[in-house]
């Protein structure tokens, strides 16, 4: 037999106010950007072996030349297919993706941005794809795999920066 319960009596609950035990599906939600989405993608490539040439819309390639050995990503292979993701083609060639967007300052950047490194007054030679804090991920160089990299705090990408561009 159960034991009555002893002191005040439970109160029916107010239903003026919205129940706060379950989360309210009426408030909207941030919506995910396409760098969002693009950063997702780059960032679930993490390991990823380097490829010369490597990469499609479609994920990890084999590569050319130098790359014919191994299925991964060159640094623009990366950015396409993390952007493919998203719904936006890109060249693969860095040069290329330096004119496909909107170009963006540094202090304007968001996660997704593609950033830029060296190659003097011609195109940039090297890409990456913003994350936020500093950091970017990219595919290096041979040898190399799939990583993040602090680019803002580091003595060899900071002073080849040469720009970032928004896709999409």
């Amino acid at each position: 037999m159960r034991t009555p319960r002893v002191g005040k009596p439970r109160s029916r609950p107010d239903t003026h106010r919205p129940d706060t035990r379950r989360p309210d599906t009426n408030r909207p939600r941030a919506a995910r950007t396409k760098g969002d989405t693009a950063a997702i993608a780059a960032a679930a490539r993490l390991g990823t072996p380097f490829s010369w040439g490597g990469g499609t819309p479609a994920g990890p390639s084999r590569g050319i030349g130098r790359g014919a050995g191994t299925i991964g990503f060159d640094c623009s292979g990366l950015t396409l297919y993390a952007w493919s993701r998203a719904g936006v083609r890109l060249g693969h060639y860095t040069g290329t993706q330096f004119r496909q967007g909107k170009r963006i300052r540094l202090s304007d950047l968001r996660r997704g941005d593609l950033v830029f490194f060296g190659g003097g007054t011609g195109d940039p030679t090297h890409v990456g794809l913003y994350l936020g804090g500093g950091m970017m991920i990219h595919a290096p160089k041979t040898g190399d795999v799939v990583k993040k990299t602090d680019f803002l705090d580091s003595p060899y990408y900071r002073p080849r920066y040469r720009g970032a561009v928004r896709p999409g």
